[in-house]
């Protein structure tokens, strides 16, 4: 027998390869594992050609490693047939190991044809060589590399689905499985090529126009290396690009979740807003009408809550709406639903067993809000009056439903709040008036139904005229002149009181501008500035234009604010109002004595005239404590350098009494009633007419 040997360079380069297409085999299990689509395919096709590519050129490797004292060489066709062997194989594996599952029996299977397939392609390839007389082999070796092959093919596939998903050390672990990969696919190869017996004389008939070694090793090795390494490159980043879009995916993921929570949820307390109940409400009723049963709406507002608001802050107020959204959520059962629909508003939906239980529920709502709380180092203490509508019964839909236990809301804040109503008819009638208003009230200045009446201002020692108070009143087109008090509150909650105000300055500098021309210079306009206007951005910059549009000077205008206002946030106060003092604007503190004051602040403030709530003046005569309360301010104001004005003068006693002790000017129905323009002016001429009679 011809004795052969083996290029020790070869068969470590042999393992090499076997080792490095065992890796890239494993690294595009995990890839077609997670692939989608068309992606599949052509991982699948691209990977059965680089493993296949792998696994040959480690045979074909082996094959040149080896060298007998003959000339060798190998048949091409033969030679390409194990290549395609190898390939076909190859695709034959990852398939299998692509699938959801790998049962025994199906894996026995595989292993017996891709171990057939390797040694088809070994054996294949060894034919290539077309020896004469014919390749002899040992039986038991024969046998033991194609058990060899069976066997490193079960373990291959086995290794391979099990490692298919990215697991921690997944690299690591892929890493030593294809080590031993390596070692029983080179196994395999060389107790096949220690079966091959080649007998005394054999001459190889491929040596003359067949492949030969000469060069042809390295070409391979260079071939599949670049084969492989470009198929391991392309699977690290093509992973290393899902990785990235994985993270992007979680992170719009994540976000869309907490778009989501702040577009159903209330950002202060965290409770459902008014999108979630809505859609929460929609739930229930589908459940009434599919399964019977009822449930009630109930409206809650907070009784107390403005003042708390405006003595102590807009944060303590924020931390008491808080603390009562813990309280009425802590005692829910898992089917309600507590929502904040705005300011000091919330809405509890509740599931009953029968309409008679609601009662007992609001009663309980009503109990849990009344208790203190205890907010930063302040007890407060507010109260609730809830408004009840029950479905069904008291509205077909969530639109009713809110509508109709806004209104029973109402009904039980004017029957003395600090309890709960239920929804009748009448009460709709009520709401429709309102929300009609409502709607009236945005289109009543593009429609001019707005109108001033100025109430006059007097000296308290000559008794002339000093200027005007301008009071707002609409026009309403069906109900005739309304009051204030019928519909500023409504234009508060709406936001429409900017618009409103903006129109009230506006108009009250321009007839200030013609009284100026009429020769009455010297006196000055007051305008009434509500909270929201105060808190307004652009609360200076109107100032600003009305007077520059009227070409009126700024000493001719006085904003009256009330003193809760101004001590509401007292150092945003300051800044507002110093902007406004430094334009020559007269600041004026109404209703003084009724809110809560700070001296300290009160001293810093720029203002220019304290005015005196109507509610002292009016029982001066009659309550000796008013009469010193009025006599405190009147000190205070001096001291502080600022003028006193009295509102509600309706008696010559009180006009006396406030003269005597120092007021700068008076104002209330005994000396004059708020008028339109043109009556406001015939009085005051006529007022002119009489003084100048009495002083002949």
């Amino acid at each position: 027998m011809l004795i052969g040997s083996y290029s020790p360079t070869l068969v470590v380069i042999s393992l090499c390869v076997a080792m490095l297409a065992s890796y890239t085999a494993l690294d595009l299990v995990g890839r077609i594992a997670t692939a989608k689509g068309r992606a599949v395919h052509l991982w699948m096709a691209g990977g059965s050609l680089s493993m296949g590519i792998g696994v040959w050129s480690m045979h074909f490797i082996g094959m040149l490693a080896f060298s007998l004292p003959i000339a060798l060489g190998y048949d091409l066709k033969l030679t390409s047939l194990s290549l395609l062997i190898a390939i076909l194989s190859s695709g034959f594996a990852l398939w299998l190991v692509s699938q959801p599952r790998l049962p025994h029996r199906q894996l026995a299977f595989g292993a017996l044809i891709m171990g057939s397939g390797i040694a088809a392609m070994h054996y294949t390839g060894m034919a290539a060589m077309r020896m004469s007389p014919g390749i002899e082999y040992d039986t038991a070796l024969f046998a033991g590399s194609i058990v060899i092959a069976i066997g490193a093919s079960a373990a291959a596939l086995y290794i391979a689905f099990r490692l298919r998903r990215a697991t921690p050390h997944v690299l690591l672990a892929r890493g030593c499985a294809s080590v031993v990969m390596g070692i029983a696919i080179v196994g395999m190869h060389y107790t096949g090529m220690a079966a091959a017996m080649f007998p005394e004389g054999s001459v190889c008939g491929a040596a003359g126009g067949g492949l030969t070694g000469k060069g042809l090793d390295y070409m391979v090795l260079i071939t599949s290396l670049a084969v492989l390494g470009i198929t391991l490159l392309t699977s690290v980043l093509d992973a290393r690009m899902e990785a990235r879009t994985a993270d992007l995916a979680n992170s719009l993921r994540l976000a869309n979740r907490e778009l989501t929570q702040l577009a159903l949820h209330d950002n202060l307390t965290g409770l459902p807003n008014r999108m979630l109940l809505a859609d929460r409400i929609a739930q229930a009723i589908q459940m009434v009408d599919e399964n019977g049963g009822c449930f009630a709406l109930m409206f809650i507002d907070l009784d107390g809550f403005k003042p708390v608001n405006d003595a102590f802050g807009h944060h303590m107020g924020d931390e008491l709406l808080r603390a009562v959204g813990l309280r009425l959520r802590g005692n829910l059962h898992g089917q309600d639903t507590l929502a904040r629909i705005g300011g000091d508003e919330f809405v509890l939906l509740v599931a009953l067993n029968e309409p008679n239980d609601a009662p007992t529920v609001a009663a309980r709502q009503v109990n849990l809000i009344a208790q203190p709380f205890r907010v930063g180092e302040q007890n407060l203490q507010v109260s609730a009056s809830i408004g009840i509508a029950l479905y069904p019964g008291n509205g077909s839909d969530q639109h009713a439903l809110l509508m109709n236990a806004d209104a029973a809301m109402y009904h039980a804040k004017s029957a003395g709040k600090n309890g709960y109503s239920f929804f009748d008819g009448s009460m709709n009638t009520n709401a429709r008036k309102q929300l009609q208003l409502i709607q009236d009230l945005r289109v009543a200045v593009e429609r001019g139904e707005l109108r001033l009446h100025y109430q006059p201002k007097f000296d308290a020692a000559s008794g002339r005229p000093v200027g005007a108070e301008a009071l707002l009143r609409w026009q309403h087109p069906e109900l005739g002149l309304l009051g204030p008090d019928r519909f500023i509150e409504l234009a508060e909650k709406t936001g429409l009181i900017i618009v409103i105000g903006d129109w009230v300055l506006d108009e009250a500098c321009r007839q200030m501008r013609e009284w100026t021309l009429q020769g009455y210079g010297h006196w000055r306009i007051a305008v009434n500035l509500s909270a929201l206007q105060f808190c307004h951005g652009g609360l200076v910059a109107s100032v600003a234009a009305a007077l520059q549009r009227h070409e009126l000077s700024a000493t001719n205008l006085t904003l009256e604010i009330t003193e809760t206002t101004a001590m509401n946030d007292a150092d945003a106060s300051m800044s507002v109002l110093r902007r406004l003092s430094d334009m020559g604007v007269d600041l004026s503190i109404d209703d003084f004595g009724t809110g809560y004051s700070s001296l300290m602040y009160l001293k810093r403030l720029p203002a220019n005239e304290l005015k005196i709530d109507r509610g002292f003046v009016r029982d001066l005569e009659q309550d000796s404590d008013d009469a010193a309360i009025v006599s405190a301010i009147v000190a205070l104001g001096q001291a502080l350098g600022l003028r006193i004005v009295a509102e509600g003068v309706e008696t010559d006693n009180q006009q006396d009494f406030l003269t005597r002790l120092g007021c700068d000017a008076l104002q209330g129905y005994l000396l004059g009633h708020p008028l339109p323009a043109e009556r406001f002016m015939a009085d005051i001429h006529a007022a002119e007419t009489r003084q100048q009679r009495v002083g002949v």
